[in-house]
């Protein structure tokens, strides 16, 4: 159950790169066209190429596995083109939006600053005003002083005579200068009040004083420049979602071990095979049966015969079979026989014994794990002797012996 959830997840997450990386090519070659029409054909090319990149890797590696080579370099190169088109979209998308994102937060954080360096400027002004009152009052005693006779007789304190009147105008121009500073005032602080608000509305991260702090922490690490680190991680998402996308299919479903789902059953058809009771076959007779019958001696046949049970080894395909063989059992038995203990074969030399046993028959060979793994569910006696692994008792068929067989059928009379 924990392997098909890690599989399932494996599979979500490497589609969610495939999607992510199929928007971005999709975006990349809708901005190729010159009308709405054209960028939609472009745009839907440039999505299947993507989706078609992931599909690439199962086709390389099963034709490597099946020896076509033509096919292998076909695919090899079909997944390069696609995949470079593929990295230069992504690397346009994520440069676009890196500068975008840095671009804007430079600009809030140039924004905020001045907003911080006007208020400081209006609080310095407002500690400079003297002291005074506050503008209605003040304004209220120039209203009663502008009431008084003086006011006229002076003509608004132009034509100054006397020095009850300059008493006046002195009192006057005194009032005047204390609301020009209690005006000056309520503006200052209307302007403090006005920049706090707008303050208070900023994003928290424009307070930071880098536009790109992970590259600009990573620029004190490394003692690289800035703009080398942003061009370096820029490079770096487009790799991720690039290979992430093209590979993470493959990896996903290669958990699974798709492949392998028919060994899984072979030890469930193998005790099958063991349970089930094995019918009685006349055995035809063997080559030298035959000719030794058309010589007369067939006393001497009787003595000589072994019994059907030694005739008819392990190796021999003619045994009844209640269940099929599969391709490696039929293999085994075809190329393989019973020899001494001191015999013995390495796991390399029957794998290409089985490649060679798959191309006579055209058939498709197995992985060398998978062919190892089913012979040694058959009994053979194996060893791990320094880095190879040994099956003993065991040895190939000869060719001429594998001839013999074939013509076997040919050389037999029909029984009666």
């Amino acid at each position: 159950m924990a392997r098909h959830a890690l599989g399932v997840l494996g599979v979500v997450a490497a589609g969610v790169l495939l999607a992510v990386s199929a928007a971005m090519n999709y975006r990349f070659g809708f901005s190729l066209g010159k009308t709405a029409l054209d960028g939609e054909i472009y745009g839907a090319a440039s999505a299947a190429a993507d989706c078609f990149k992931a599909l690439v890797p199962f086709f390389l590696f099963a034709a490597i596995r099946n020896r076509m080579w033509s096919q292998a370099v076909a695919a090899a190169l079909v997944w390069t083109v696609v995949s470079a088109y593929s990295m230069t979209s992504a690397l346009g998308h994520a440069a676009l939006n890196r500068l975008d994102t840095t671009g804007q937060r430079a600009v809030d954080a140039n924004t905020y600053k001045d907003l911080r360096a006007d208020s400081k400027r209006a609080q310095d002004q407002l500690t400079w005003i003297p002291a005074h009152r506050p503008a209605e009052t003040v304004a209220s005693e120039l209203n009663v002083i502008k009431a008084q006779r003086y006011w006229v007789i002076t003509r608004e304190c132009t034509e100054v005579s006397g020095k009850s009147a300059r008493d006046f105008c002195q009192q006057f121009h005194k009032l005047n200068a204390e609301l020009a500073s209690a005006q000056q005032s309520q503006k200052l602080e209307s302007r403090i009040s006005e920049i706090g608000a707008k303050l208070a509305k900023t994003a928290g991260g424009t307070v930071m004083a880098e536009a790109d702090p992970q590259a600009s922490v990573l620029s004190k690490i490394t003692g690289i420049e800035v703009e080398k680190v942003q061009t370096a991680l820029t490079i770096f998402v487009a790799l991720l979602i690039e290979i992430g996308s093209g590979f993470g299919m493959y990896v996903a479903f290669a958990y699974w071990r798709i492949n392998d789902r028919a060994v899984e059953q072979e030890p469930t058809r193998a005790a099958a095979r063991e349970k089930a009771p094995q019918p009685v076959v006349e055995s035809a007779p063997v080559p030298e049966i035959a000719v030794a019958a058309a010589a007369g001696r067939e006393e001497e046949l009787a003595v000589a015969e072994p019994p059907a049970a030694r005739r008819l080894n392990a190796n021999d395909n003619r045994l009844p079979r209640a269940v099929p063989d599969s391709d490696v059992q039929r293999f085994y038995r075809e190329r393989v026989v019973a020899a001494s203990e001191n015999s013995s074969l390495t796991s390399t030399e029957l794998y290409e014994e089985y490649c060679r046993w798959c191309e006579d028959n055209e058939k498709e060979p197995f992985a060398h794990p998978r062919v190892t793994r089913e012979i040694g569910e058959l009994g053979v006696k194996k060893e791990r002797i320094g880095k190879r692994t040994r099956y003993f008792g065991i040895a190939l068929r000869s060719e001429s012996k594998r001839q013999e067989d074939k013509k076997l059928p040919t050389l037999l009379p029909r029984a009666a």
